[in-house]
């Protein structure tokens, strides 16, 4: 094999330095990846020997300081991942012998402080104690991707002050120990921020406003943020496609203040305080309005997370405008079958969960899908019997279901059920037919589901007796 030029044995635990002699007889090679395997320092040192390394990943090896001045003589190294490691400061300045080296990642190393490595582009050094940066150098590092997930940090200008900001299109400070954000403003090329589990409150927020015109991608998700702070972004983000807020203090105030957000194509509000309710809308004169009508503003909206928050079935009628939804998630114990219908409404979609949900078989036998669902996601929904969703899957079986009773997986393009398909009907469904005689389900505001009143062991009584059967009211609706 002596045009190879790409390996990956990651994870093979059984490799030792006994297989890496069998890899130093191939010359051309460019690209290695022996992360988790059972190498050793020693064996690390006998790849000295690749000279056409261009990529190569160590992670999880115990590489020492020794090991790693042993490849200084790699020269056409870009990329190296030594996470994991028992790499120190002291071996760490090995790495300025490497002048094409673009991308290094220490992560889960004892690394602290870093020298000044011309040619870098991508740092990773996420769960490591930093004091300082590229110190000692009168020129600054020309970083685009700096990665610091659940980093210690104890003084950010000692972090940044060898950096040029300003190029930093990449910053990922997720769950660091950071109290301030003054830094952020001078990061003006900015198109990817994750603050996600920091200590950010609102008056922090302004910080990034600052830096908006560029972003996005924007992660706030576990952080002390409410809709006071993202309404400081409002007409400041033009070109947001990506905002995560779950976990967050926001509410409905700040559904309002994500549609003046025109970019937006992923919105996740799960975990918050949002219910769908009625806010105030300024429009020449004040209205009430739900708030989720709001979203009929973002025309590029393709994925919405609405998990673990309590919402009713009414508050999602307006979702049925968003022409370009594909991917809708919705996770609570107060919604019911009305949910399914308002879902059949939402034209694109692709992707639907309603987990935990108090649907029925009624319910799910009434449902017309999108004519693009390829997932349905109902785990959690225990009023479904096993017959119900096998008798929806035989009807649909282009759609993918996910349930504890029944899960369905893709088999040369088709769906299949498991148990095997040999307990279905021998005749394929008419689903053209079906779909059209299908009577609909349509929310009625006034009409409250009685299943709400009891909880779940009651109604778990109650499952198979004859007062659960389904029937119709005259408006349309399940009782």
């Amino acid at each position: 094999m002596l045009s190879l030029k790409e390996v990956d044995l990651s994870r093979c635990s059984k490799i030792t330095d006994a297989g890496i002699k069998h890899l130093l007889s191939i010359p051309a090679l460019e690209k290695l990846s022996i992360s988790e395997t059972g190498v050793t320092a020693d064996g690390v040192a006998l790849l000295a020997s690749l000279t056409n390394l261009l990529v190569l990943d160590l992670g999880g090896l115990p590489v020492t300081d020794s090991a790693l001045g042993s490849l200084q003589v790699l020269t056409k190294l870009e990329h190296l991942d030594l996470w994991g490691s028992e790499v120190s400061n002291g071996g760490v300045l090995h790495l300025k012998q490497l002048p094409k080296l673009k991308n290094l990642n220490l992560a889960w190393t004892g690394v602290t402080e870093l020298p000044y490595l011309s040619s870098l582009v991508c740092l990773n050094m996420s769960n490591c104690t930093i004091l300082s940066l590229f110190e000692g150098n009168y020129h600054k590092a020309q970083l685009e991707k700096l990665i610091m997930h659940g980093a210690k940090i104890t003084d950010a200008y000692e972090v940044f002050q060898y950096v040029e900001t300003n190029m930093l299109s990449f910053l990922d400070i997720s769950n660091c120990s950071l109290d301030s954000f003054c830094f952020l403003p001078s990061m003006e090329a900015m198109t990817h921020l994750n603050l996600g589990d920091s200590s950010l409150v609102d008056n922090s927020v302004e910080h990034i406003a600052y830096i908006g015109a560029n972003l996005r991608y924007l992660n706030l998700c576990n952080t002390r943020v409410s809709s006071e702070g993202i309404g400081a972004l409002a007409g400041l983000v033009p070109n947001l496609e990506t905002i995560l807020l779950a976990g967050t203090l926001v509410d409905d105030t700040a559904v309002l203040y994500i549609s003046m957000m025109p970019s937006l194509k992923v919105v996740d509000l799960s975990r918050t305080n949002v219910k769908g309710g009625l806010i105030h809308q300024e429009d020449n004169v004040l209205n009430e309005v739900p708030s989720f009508s709001a979203l009929q503003n973002l025309s590029h909206l393709e994925k919405l997370d609405l998990e673990e928050i309590r919402i009713k079935d009414t508050a999602l009628c307006p979702l049925a405008n968003l022409g370009r939804l594909s991917y809708l998630s919705l996770r609570t114990d107060s919604l019911t079958d009305a949910c399914l219908y308002l879902a059949s409404c939402v034209p694109k979609l692709v992707h639907f969960s309603a987990r935990d949900a108090l649907l029925t078989n009624a319910g799910i036998e009434l449902f017309v899908p999108p004519p693009e669902l390829e997932v349905l996601d109902l785990r959690g929904c225990w009023l479904l019997t096993k017959d119900g969703l096998l008798s929806f899957c035989q009807k649909h079986p282009q759609i993918k279901v996910n349930h504890e009773l029944v899960t369905t997986h893709d088999k040369e393009n088709s769906r299949y059920l498991s148990p095997p398909p040999d307990i279905m009907s021998s005749q394929p469904p008419k689903r053209k037919q079906e779909k059209l005689s299908l009577p609909i389900i349509k929310p009625d505001e006034s009409f409250l589901d009685q299943r709400l009143k009891y909880n779940r062991d009651e109604l778990l009584s109650m499952r198979f007796s004859s007062a659960s059967v389904s029937t119709s009211n005259p408006q349309g609706n399940l009782i």
